[in-house]
């Protein structure tokens, strides 16, 4: 599988340390992807909702369906976010500046397929200009 293959075929997108602040990256890269028809299952703990949807305080209360797990969080607090994961999400996104060996080495050995340091917003760019 590639990036671009994971735009294509997931929809369903768990944002981890999304901000509601307007001039924030995740919120950003949340906002774009709602916009190209990804639904955005915000994931932080000090809000209560983003755009109207409402956000979990993590992974494990999270009740719907989650294809991807995009995270904003320092590469300290990835592995957590990742056993998380295990049994919920197919593909692990770290952003841009997110190196976590660890979390990726955990991730595929649980099956899920990883991103690493890399934006799902610009991945998503390149796609539309194809």
């Amino acid at each position: 599988m590639s990036p671009e293959e994971v735009l294509k075929k997931y929809k369903n997108v768990a944002v981890v340390g999304i901000s509601e602040k307007p001039d924030r990256y995740s919120n950003i890269v949340a906002k774009y992807l709602m916009d190209n028809g990804y639904n955005i299952i915000p994931v932080n703990p000090s809000i209560e909702e983003w755009n109207g949807i409402k956000s979990y305080k993590d992974l494990n209360s999270v009740d719907k369906p989650v294809d991807i797990v995009d995270i904003f969080r320092k590469p300290e607090y990835v592995t957590d976010i990742v056993k998380q994961a295990i049994g919920k999400a197919k593909v692990i996104w770290m952003q841009e500046g997110i190196i976590n060996e660890e979390a990726r080495d955990i991730a595929e050995k649980n099956g899920m397929y990883v991103v690493m340091d890399k934006c799902m917003k610009k991945e998503l760019e390149k796609l539309k200009q194809k």
